[in-house]
């Protein structure tokens, strides 16, 4: 057959089989006697191979020493094929993301446009300055909360990701969604993050609604990691929540940041109302025969000092006993400040 009844055959241009042929993938198997190309049955395959190898992403090279090599590995081949389609498929879904926080961001003009591209690009920057100086001029910018809240739970950077609390902070508080899944991730670090841009929220203006910032706050008091409950716990204890106290306590005991929870309950327990006597109690258990050893009760003793009431220099009088020197002289040390 001729160049035009393989091209009917098999759906590829005459000028495509031309170029085949250049590069050595197909060959007519000779001429007619007026010199027009001639091809088999065996070219027709030739060239439905050639197509359904190309249809997998191969490039015409990798396509001819797939069909020439005989030491050619097609396992090794097609995992290459599929590590660069994830690959291809990460940079759309990119792509895509930022696209639609773009269009989110409601731009007014190129300008908006522009400098929002910019800015979600700069955010995803291998240098750390680069993404910190993207972070504080994303205050006020066409970048949308949920690309700052989904950049936070990813910063291995400290000072970048305090930046980015930061910016997160002055926005609309449509960053909730991604920082509650963030709670929920598999990864430790992911969770610390979260918990801690969750804290750096600004307060509810209705602290008792069902919803928010604080109502956030109160379901991740119950995490099973410890340092997500921690962050919240300080965060809700700042606001004035006092179902933060036996968390808190908790924490001074365990002697996780015991220095920010003895303040925060310090706090609560000046709000009157008996938080002072409870946060006492609460202490108290925590000294219990088996509960602490000398480091812990030394912790409770320098927190007790800043508890207001009887029952906080009442239980520092008692401690002023304790058989471990460095908590007798602690809980002396406590006694004489309320004293003075």
């Amino acid at each position: 057959m001729l160049i035009g009844e393989l091209a009917r055959r098999s759906g590829v241009s005459a000028r495509m089989l031309r170029h085949y042929e250049a590069l050595g993938l197909v060959r007519p198997r000779g001429r007619t006697g007026s010199g027009y190309r001639e091809y088999g049955a065996d070219d027709v395959r030739r060239v439905f191979h050639v197509e359904s190898l190309r249809s997998l992403g191969l490039s015409l090279r990798e396509v001819g020493r797939a069909l020439d090599d005989p030491d050619f590995a097609p396992a090794r081949l097609v995992e290459e094929l599929a590590r660069r389609t994830r690959e291809r498929i990460a940079a759309e879904t990119e792509l895509l993301t930022r696209l639609d926080r773009l269009r989110a961001a409601g731009p007014a003009d190129w300008d908006d446009v522009l400098r929002g591209a910019a800015l979600l690009r700069a955010l995803g920057a291998w240098n750390a300055d680069d993404r910190q100086r993207a972070a504080l001029a994303a205050e006020g910018g066409p970048v949308p909360a949920e690309a700052l809240a989904d950049a936070v739970l990813r910063e291995p950077d400290p000072y970048v990701a305090g930046a980015l609390r930061w910016a997160l902070a002055r926005t609309d508080g449509s960053a909730l969604a991604p920082l509650a899944r963030g709670l929920d991730s598999p990864a430790a670090e992911v969770r610390e993050r979260a918990a801690r841009s969750l804290a750096a929220l600004p307060a509810d203006a209705d602290a008792d609604a069902d919803t928010g910032v604080t109502a956030l706050l109160r379901r991740a008091l119950g995490h099973a990691d410890a340092e997500v409950r921690d962050h919240a716990a300080l965060a809700l204890g700042a606001r004035g929540h006092t179902e933060a106290v036996p968390a808190l306590v908790a924490m001074v005991v365990a002697g996780r940041h015991d220095v920010d929870a003895a303040d925060a309950l310090s706090r609560l327990a000046g709000e009157g109302g008996g938080m002072g006597d409870r946060v006492v109690g609460l202490l108290a258990e925590g000294l219990e025969p088996g509960g602490a050893g000398a480091a812990a009760r030394r912790r409770i003793a320098q927190a007790l000092a800043d508890i207001p009431g009887d029952a906080a220099t009442r239980l520092l009088l008692a401690l002023t006993r304790d058989e471990d020197r460095g908590v007798a002289v602690s809980a002396a040390y406590g006694a004489g400040r309320r004293g003075e």
